[in-house]
């Protein structure tokens, strides 16, 4: 074997075992008892830690090649490398956004250049064209991802076939993607309602950071779930519903899961941990869309990942200069929208296990097992088993830190004050992609380009 992990403790979604992990050629060969290991080329020793499989993050925008002042697939995959996590999908917006075969390609070839782990791409089915989403597919697509409402202001270009806004659009990509057998992930706020919003809090006057949230209220989110999964169930078609932020929202996909409609679910750690308090506190360095919401809209998140309606979490992770999150702070809608969140995905789910409001078999579900599963890569991602891909995160739950900037490997490091100097409970030490050793004790071993894109299987 090349590598050995030896004293720790294996968890997967269904359960943990003392036991030595054996890896060759890239993947895992051995799950066995503890000291019956045959030779390793490298052996390393993970008494008293958790050996967990790699996180598999299913949001996550690098927007490469777009904005590389921002960061690239090198730079933001060694933040995932540092957190734990050993594969990326990687959302359609870039410049111009990943609608056609000739895009995904070019993405993918950036992939292979810059990545040190493994990158699956998304495809945008917007242009409606059956030749472009058949032919994305043929090139590796993981998935599809839309928006229901318009482009940004001045990023049109990196939207193309992203945003659809018309009912008779959405329900003729439903379909295209549903010949394809992919899953069509949405960002679901309605238009007409955040354009009335919009025009709402601007006929005010209003410059408050409250006016985001004021602007785009739980409805918002609501009425465009419902109006997805109502076609979604007239189509058959399979959706997940990404970034679920409030309790309304959560309502209307219970109520189409009951009904036997295929539509998962995901949130992410600024709405599990955050609320609209500290949204009024950090100002653009906490603006999402959805935005952060109340506590009581957290709570309920809590329970939709207790009860399954919620089945994985993801970082939503995204890249900004802060010249920009400060540009507009008179007009708070024009402000850049999101922040990096990957490298502190797994950590913060960790805490919450190593705290008692989840088990860690639970987290394992919900950041590896799952999004694994839901995207075709089961069986190869998401586990700790003989004939997997050895992707690995040894965490070590002893120690308490600080996640301070220095500790950081996103670009953005310097946007990342929602997570910067929050106490973690615990540590990623090791982390293992496809068999190499990409991080150990906080650095970064792999260079630029050693990474993989990866397709469905």
């Amino acid at each position: 074997m090349d590598l050995a992990i030896t004293g720790g403790e294996v968890v997967t979604e269904r359960g943990r075992l003392r036991a030595d992990v054996g890896i060759a050629e890239g993947r895992i060969a051995a799950v066995v008892a503890p000291g019956h290991l045959g030779e390793a080329g490298e052996t390393i020793d993970a008494t008293a830690m958790l050996v967990l499989p790699g996180g598999v993050d299913a949001h996550f925008h690098s927007r490469t090649p777009a904005h590389p002042e921002r960061g690239d697939f090198y730079t933001e995959t060694q933040a995932a490398a540092a957190g734990g996590v050993t594969t990326v999908l990687e959302m359609p917006i870039s410049n111009p956004g990943c609608a056609t075969p000739e895009t995904f390609r070019n993405r993918r070839r950036l992939i292979e250049e810059q990545a040190i782990i493994d990158v699956a791409l998304y495809g945008a089915p917007g242009t409606l064209n059956r030749a472009d989403v058949h032919g994305m597919v043929e090139e590796g697509a993981i998935a599809f991802k839309i928006f229901m409402h318009r482009p940004v202001l001045g990023r049109e270009d990196e939207f193309i076939g992203i945003c659809l806004t018309e009912d008779e659009e959405l329900y003729e990509t439903l379909a295209l993607v549903k010949e394809t057998g992919k899953r069509l992930v949405v960002h679901c706020e309605s238009d007409s309602m955040l354009e009335a919003g919009l025009a709402r809090i601007q006929a005010e006057a209003r410059s408050d950071l409250q006016a985001h949230m004021d602007s785009r209220p739980p409805i918002v989110e609501a009425v465009a779930v419902a109006s997805l999964l109502t076609m979604a169930e007239d189509l058959q078609t399979s959706v997940h519903v990404a970034h679920v932020s409030s309790a309304q929202a959560l309502q209307v996909i219970r109520r189409y899961q009951r009904d036997g409609v295929d539509v998962s679910a995901e949130t992410c750690p600024h709405y599990l941990f955050f609320t609209e308090e500290d949204y009024l506190r950090l100002g653009p360095y906490a603006k999402y869309n959805p935005p952060i919401r109340s506590a009581h809209d957290q709570q309920a998140l809590w329970q939709a990942l207790a009860d399954g309606s919620i089945t994985i979490v993801t970082s939503d992770h995204g890249t900004y200069l802060v010249e920009e999150k400060e540009r507009n702070r008179d007009q708070p809608w024009l402000i850049p929208s999101g922040g990096p969140g990957v490298q502190t995905l797994l950590p913060m789910m960790m805490t919450a296990a190593l705290q008692g409001r989840l088990s860690v078999e639970q987290v394992v579900g919900l950041v590896s097992a799952e999004p694994a599963r839901l995207f075709g890569l089961c069986g190869r991602k998401g586990t700790i088993a003989p004939g997997a891909d050895a992707d690995i995160c040894i965490y070590d739950p002893r120690p308490e830190i600080l996640m301070t900037r220095d500790r950081m490997f996103s670009k953005a490091r310097d946007v990342n004050r929602l997570y910067a100097d929050i106490p973690l409970k615990g540590a990623v030490v090791v982390t293992i992609s496809a068999g190499r050793i990409v991080f150990r004790q906080g650095q970064i071993l792999e260079e630029r380009g050693s990474g993989r894109f990866i397709a469905p299987a």
